[in-house]
C-alpha cells in the first residue's frame, strides 16, 4: 500500500470570528489522485489554503512527507515538493509564457534540468509551446489554465494541488483540462484537487471527499461517491435521467 504524503488531522480554521473547518480529516497517499468536493461555502477553498500555508489551523495538523507543516510559510511548502495550481489559473498577465513557467523553477538552480522540464511541459502541452513568446494575459481560459499547470511541473513537485481547475471553462475545455491531470498523475505526480465539478472530478480520481459547512460527511473510492444517493442528489443531478 502507498505511503501518505498528505494528512490534515482534526483540521479546525477560523476567519476573525467565523468558523470556517471544524475538524476535518483526510489523506492522498502518494500517487493518488483525490478530490474535495463541495458546493459554494462549504470551506473546499479554505482547505487548499490551509494545505499551502496561506490560511493557518487554529487547531489540528498539516502533515507532508510524515513531516508537520502547520506552521511553514508557503514558500517552504513549495521547496519540499508541494505545487499549487490556483483558483482563476493566477498567472503574470503581463510576463510571456515562457516566463511564466520559468517562475515555477524558481526555487530551482539546475538549469540544465530546468531547461529539460520545459521541453516536458511543451511536450504535453503543444499549445503552450505554440504561445511561449506570447503575454499571458492574452491567453485564453483555457490555455491560461495549461500554462498553470505547466508552472507547477517546473518545480518537479511531489504534490500538485488543483483549487478549481474548470471554473469559468467551456465543457470541452473542461474534459481536455481533466485528460491531462489525469496524465499528469498517470505519469507519478500525487495529485489533491478541490472541485465543484463532482462528475469530472470523481470519474478521474482514485478517492473522494464532501464537504458541507465545513465538516466531512461523506468520504470513500471515486466509484463508490459516484454510485451514492445522496451525492448524486446534491451534485449530480444531471445524472438522474429517467
Amino acid at each position: 500500500m502507498s505511503s501518505v504524503l498528505l494528512s490534515l488531522e482534526s483540521v479546525t480554521t477560523y476567519y476573525g470570528q467565523m468558523r470556517i473547518l471544524e475538524g476535518i480529516s483526510l489523506n492522498v497517499a502518494e500517487g493518488e489522485m483525490v478530490c474535495l468536493l463541495g458546493g459554494n461555502a462549504s470551506g473546499k477553498s479554505t482547505t487548499m489554503k490551509t494545505v499551502l500555508g496561506i490560511v493557518q489551523p487554529s487547531r489540528g495538523t498539516v502533515t507532508y512527507d510524515g513531516v508537520d507543516i502547520s506552521k511553514l510559510r508557503t514558500a517552504e511548502r513549495v521547496k519540499r515538493g508541494i505545487a499549487p495550481v490556483p483558483e482563476a489559473r493566477r498567472l503574470f498577465p503581463k510576463m510571456t509564457v515562457f516566463e511564466n513557467l520559468e517562475m515555477g523553477a524558481f526555487t530551482r538552480t539546475d538549469t540544465a534540468g530546468i531547461a529539460e522540464d520545459v521541453e516536458r511541459v511543451y511536450t504535453l502541452f503543444p499549445r503552450v509551446k505554440e504561445r511561449r513568446s506570447q503575454l499571458a494575459g492574452t491567453l485564453s481560459g483555457g490555455e491560461q489554465q495549461m500554462v498553470a499547470m505547466g508552472r507547477a511541473l517546473m518545480s518537479r513537485p511531489r504534490l500538485i494541488c488543483m483549487d478549481e481547475p474548470s471554473m469559468g471553462l467551456s465543457p470541452a475545455l473542461v474534459e481536455q483540462v481533466f485528460e491531462i491531470i489525469q496524465t499528469i498523475n498517470k505519469l507519478g505526480t500525487t495529485i489533491f484537487v478541490v472541485e465543484q465539478n463532482a462528475n469530472m472530478a470523481l470519474s478521474i480520481a482514485t478517492r473522494g471527499y464532501v464537504l458541507q459547512t465545513g465538516e466531512v460527511v461523506l468520504s470513500g473510492p471515486a466509484q463508490d461517491l459516484l454510485k451514492n444517493e445522496m451525492l448524486r442528489a446534491t451534485y449530480l443531478g444531471e445524472m438522474k435521467t429517467a
